[in-house]
């Protein structure tokens, strides 16, 4: 009698980091079927904002899906796949600036500026990471390009085009949703830039493994992206739903009359 073997990845019990991975994993997969679930719940013009904000934790929970299992069989940070999720991921998360201000009379030209600053941030925190030397020149001079990026988006946010459009919105949901995403990149978005700065080699010091250890940053970066996502996820359905309510009430009212 032939004896079948299955393969099942296991998740060991004192390792957080696994722990983490198979979290995100799952929290980000409901909240993408959240997400595009709720879309018919809210008005026409806000489809499109909650389908960016599916996409966004859909397409993080299929990479934490292969991190988990790339980490759990190498127990090794897996940088590329992490990257290519922010890759597609970020972009998304600047475009929902552009979608709460779109009404208020944002161009084409501000969701560009947006993305390109989002892949200038990506692309050159990925070369000084995963081509590091170990030599701090190195570090500082990708870092420091990255860091135009991350500049831009933040300025835009906080008092730039996106926080000037949405202050002429005329809507107290969106004023406080911008800001509110606005607080996600100042603080939820630091984490990346410490993590960064800690790898050897880093701001942080020549030996910056031991200030956070490279599996350290795993599990922060796991937790922050988690937060970041559903979050602002969640901000966005947030207005939707509060402008959506303040649309369609009147009509309800004037029907029940």
């Amino acid at each position: 009698m032939q004896t079948i073997i299955l393969d099942v990845m296991r998740i060991p019990v004192d390792d957080p980091v696994a722990f983490t991975f198979f979290t995100g994993y799952m929290a980000m997969a409901a909240a993408s079927v959240f997400f595009l679930f709720e879309r018919s719940t809210v008005a026409d013009k806000w489809k499109t904002s909650l389908l960016v904000s599916g996409l966004i934790t859909g397409i993080a929970a299929v990479h934490y899906y292969y991190m988990r299992d790339y980490y759990v069989t190498t127990h090794e940070t897996p940088i590329a796949l992490r990257y290519i999720d922010w890759t597609l991921t970020v972009p998304l998360m600047v475009v929902e600036f552009y979608l709460l201000v779109r009404a208020a009379g944002a161009k084409a030209s501000l969701l560009w500026k947006l993305i390109l600053a989002a892949f200038i941030m990506l692309v050159f925190g990925y070369i000084g990471e995963a081509f590091t030397d170990g030599s701090m020149r190195h570090s500082v001079l990708w870092g420091s390009l990255s860091t135009l990026g991350y500049v831009y988006i933040l300025y835009a946010a906080w008092m730039g085009e996106v926080a000037q459009l949405a202050a002429a919105s005329n809507s107290v949901s969106v004023q406080k949703g911008v800001r509110a995403l606005a607080w996600f990149i100042l603080v939820g978005w630091a984490i990346y830039p410490i993590g960064y700065m800690a790898m050897p080699g880093g701001w942080l010091g020549p030996d910056g493994a031991n200030i956070l250890r490279p599996h350290d940053l795993d599990l922060l970066y796991n937790i922050a992206d988690a937060i970041n996502k559903i979050g602002f996820g969640l901000v966005v359905y947030g207005i939707a739903r509060s402008e959506s309510v303040v649309k369609v009430a009147p009509a309800n009212a004037a029907s029940v009359v």
